[in-house]
């Protein structure tokens, strides 16, 4: 089983990190009816919100899963159910085929790595401030450098036009240039 794939059928909803009903059934290689059938008849098993809850018709309207435009969604006759971790460990309980216990690994092991990339963005948050103090100190010395240059062409350019205004104000008689005509 392709961990991405699995990844990419996991949502956030209600702070939770959950997988709707459709998205296993298809997954288990077993239609959502059966699933759910499945489900109710063993409640006891994913009582609380932390196992298992139903979607509400606003939060399927506006939650972020674009699987529901392909058909799906427009004029739904039953809410789908959502499982969270636990209750993805649940299911492996009440669908004991051998297709259901290798695609439930595969799905433990995808949340598990979810868990892992949410664990990890300390980690990389670190390296991205490293990384930005060492780009803003380059960057200071660039301009630092930047500075100087620009300093000491002002001053050349103060220079020469201190040289000209001086050799305007001067009014000495030159010789003339040229050839001398002798007439």
């Amino acid at each position: 089983m392709q961990l991405e794939l699995i990844q990419s059928k996991i949502y956030e909803i209600r702070g939770y990190k959950v997988m709707l009903d459709y998205d296993l059934a298809e997954l288990y290689g077993i239609e959502t009816k059966v699933l759910k059938q499945s489900v109710r008849r063993n409640l006891k098993r994913f009582e609380g919100d932390d196992f298992m809850f139903e979607l509400t018709k606003e939060e399927l309207s506006r939650s972020q899963i674009v699987t529901l435009n392909k058909g799906r969604g427009g004029n739904v006759k039953y809410m789908p159910f959502v499982f969270t971790e636990l209750g993805i460990a649940m299911l492996s309980s009440i669908l004991n085929s051998d297709v259901a216990i290798e695609v439930n690994r595969g799905i433990m092991r995808a949340f598990v790595a979810v868990r892992h990339l949410i664990a990890k963005p300390a980690d990389r948050v670190m390296q991205l401030e490293s990384q930005m103090e060492k780009l803003k100190s380059y960057i200071e010395e660039v301009f630092a450098d930047y500075n100087d240059i620009n300093e000491d062409t002002r001053m050349q350019l103060e220079l020469i036009n201190r040289t000209l205004a001086e050799l305007q104000v001067e009014n000495k008689p030159r010789k003339p240039i040229g050839f001398k005509s002798y007439s």
